[in-house]
């Protein structure tokens, strides 16, 4: 499995992922609220948070963190950078994929 990742897909892991496909994945608590999908904290456990569509961050106001999607995948499965990267991969819209290991 590989552990170095090219910088674009790290970037398109950041940026093209919705997140209201991701909380869904995840089967992560989630809810809009006011127009805007807040999200429940894997930190602190409130739900006091937001996603800005045009950053593609989600961020919770108690604790005062934000979250990517990796970032997110990390704290809600309680996995590591790598095992992340692996699972958030194949939810790309589409494009290039890993090169498979052996």
């Amino acid at each position: 499995m590989p552990r170095y990742f090219p910088d674009e897909l790290l970037r398109r892991l950041r940026n093209d992922i919705s997140w209201a496909f991701l909380l869904k994945q995840l089967e992560w608590p989630h809810k809009l609220r006011e127009g805007q999908l807040a999200f429940l904290c894997p930190r602190c456990h409130e739900c006091h948070s937001a996603v800005n569509p045009s950053t593609n961050l989600g961020r919770c106001f108690r604790c005062e963190i934000n979250f990517n999607p990796i970032d997110l995948t990390m704290a809600v499965q309680q996995c590591d950078f790598v095992d992340a990267v692996h699972y958030l991969e194949p939810l790309l819209p589409c494009g290039p994929r890993l090169p498979a290991s052996h």
